[in-house]
């Protein structure tokens, strides 16, 4: 990883130039140090990571949307928060701040027949508090505004001058359904700071707890995209397969979300060789039912009619909006942090592919059932022994910065943390679902609004770990 500090009217210059030899934008946020604001960028290679920063005294920085369309959210949320003022970014929308007045976070859209349809942000379902705001004619979607931080919880800033070790539950309960990517991308970043890498036991348990985290979500979605169109049978049967899988993460680990599992440093969890071939044995039999399942939806045709074709998002749309995880690679983004993962056991990992990539909710779907087939084979592998808890060893000088991403079943985690001796001076996370969110609003656009709660589903992407 390479930290430059740069003057505020180079920042730009060297976005672009970071840009133009092959990075890949993966985040911008802003943070206090020593009673400045810094506004940084993370610029993500397949060698590494570097992070572009300057100190925006006057509170005026560059903006970078319009060579960046992805760092849209990340502009609006560091106005609302910090009070940063982006040159060039205008209208400059509200994000994070809830002001009353409607025009100032949506999209403006005129026309004979326009009108506005409310939604949220308290829902007939158990679900996190998100508002939208869809301007339509008729039924079809012409724009369509996503309204969250309903209940941002400021972990961020609530974790500043705590060890790095008792912060780690901040980074935890941003998300429950992605807590292990968040925790592990979290304490990846702390060990890059200390200058520590993970052993190979280390390393296996770490893969073990991610790749059942990405089953049971999986698992849900597809059981969650059935719900989307009616289809009762499949929603049942992946719901009770999601539920026999977060049953293995129980008798395993101890807790059905995996919480409590990944340390700082060090392995949080072991597994001896007769759980682990209790695990082993549990999944293979869970793979089992699970692709039966699959087979059932294939051929489903009242099912599958419904799916080709709603909630298209293109290849060129999803690399221009930093799309993610399995809805960029069900439109041909072949990226997947799990493929530049060192300290994670990834050894040799190809990326799954669906032969017709039409970045449609069917293409979506289908996806998850590639990947499915991919964890339930690295989890086989992993678990044919013994799980150490491992460590991570001295390996490099300690630094300041520390960066990680991983691969989260929504899309790659970024998490950036600045030590200051003993204490965590600063962090930032931002997840798969962060970077999706302005994805799904675009995908939504030309759809009938009936067909939104389907195509929803089909991305199922957090509320809470944006509103962290």
């Amino acid at each position: 990883m390479t930290v430059l500090q740069v003057e505020p009217r180079n920042w730009r210059g060297e976005v672009e130039r970071a840009l133009g030899a092959g990075h890949v934008f993966a985040g911008a946020w802003a943070g206090e140090r020593g009673g400045r604001i810094l506004w940084s960028a993370v610029l993500q290679a397949p060698d590494g990571a570097s992070i572009i920063l300057q100190s925006a005294g006057t509170g005026e920085v560059q903006s970078i949307v319009d060579i960046v369309e992805a760092a849209g959210w990340d502009e609006r949320e560091a106005h609302d928060l910090h009070g940063l003022r982006f040159d060039g970014h205008d209208p400059m929308r509200a994000l994070a701040s809830h002001t009353q007045d409607a025009t100032s976070w949506m999209t403006p859209v005129t026309g004979e027949g326009v009108i506005q349809v409310a939604v949220g942000p308290v829902h007939a379902g158990v679900i996190e508090s998100g508002h939208f705001r869809f301007h339509v004619i008729g039924e079809r979607i012409l724009a369509l505004d996503p309204r969250l931080f309903y209940k941002h919880r400021g972990l961020e800033r609530a974790a500043q001058g705590a060890g790095p070790e008792d912060a780690l539950a901040y980074a935890q309960r941003a998300c429950g359904a992605c807590a292990v990517a968040n925790t592990v991308a979290y304490s990846q970043a702390v060990e890059d700071a200390r200058g520590l890498r993970p052993d190979r036991g280390l390393r296996a348990a770490r893969t073990v707890l991610l790749e059942l985290e990405r089953l049971y979500n999986h698992l849900n979605d597809i059981g969650a995209i059935c719900a989307g169109v009616g289809f009762a049978p499949g929603t049942m049967a992946f719901a009770a397969l999601k539920d026999r899988a977060q049953q293995v993460n129980l008798r395993s680990f101890g807790h059905r979300f995996l919480f409590g599992t990944v340390n700082v440093g060090a392995g949080a969890v072991a597994l001896d060789a007769d759980t682990a071939q209790r695990a082993r044995s549990d999944l293979r039999e869970l793979h089992t039912d699970s692709a039966a399942a699959w087979r059932e939806l294939e051929f489903a045709g009242s099912l599958q009619a419904r799916l080709a074709g709603v909630g298209v998002l293109g290849e060129h749309d999803a690399l221009r909006l930093g799309a993610t995880g399995p809805a960029a690679r069900a439109c041909g983004v072949r990226h997947d942090a799990r493929a530049t993962s060192p300290r994670l056991a990834y050894d040799g990992f190809i990326p799954a592919t669906v032969a017709n990539a039409a970045g449609d909710v069917g293409a979506r779907m289908r996806m998850r059932a590639a990947e499915l087939e991919q964890t339930y084979e690295m989890l086989d592998e992993l678990l044919a022994g013994p799980l150490p808890a491992g460590v991570a060893l001295p390996a490099a000088e300690p630094v300041a910065l520390g960066t990680s991403r991983v691969e989260s079943p929504r899309g790659a985690t970024l998490c950036v943390v600045e030590l200051a001796g003993s204490k965590l001076a600063r962090w930032h996370l931002r997840t798969g679902s962060y970077a999706n969110w302005p994805a799904l609003a675009h995908a939504a656009i030309g759809n009938l609004l009936p067909d939104f709660p389907l195509i929803n589903k089909s991305f199922e992407l957090c509320y809470a770990c944006v509103d962290r």
